[in-house]
């Protein structure tokens, strides 16, 4: 990538809505291992799973096994 695309590209990221979840280093330690223990997943997707469960969210993945997760705990998925 050229460094006036990469330029562009960071300042496309700029205009977007972005919120930084400020409570997920405390529920990596609690319910989000738990998550990731329970039906074996990735911390990453774990971590995707309980944001979508403490926020009412659905959730948009492909991947299996985050879905049958969902599906276990309630998630709604786009």
């Amino acid at each position: 990538m050229t460094e006036a695309r990469s330029a562009a590209f960071l300042h496309l990221l700029q205009d977007l809505a972005n919120e930084v979840d400020r409570g997920a280093a405390q529920h990596a330690r609690e319910s989000t291992l738990q998550l990731a223990r329970r039906f074996g997943l990735s911390a990453y997707d774990a971590a995707y799973l309980h944001l979508a469960l403490r926020e009412g969210l659905p959730l948009a993945t492909l991947d299996a096994g985050l879905l049958n997760a969902a599906a276990a705990t309630g998630v709604a998925r786009v």
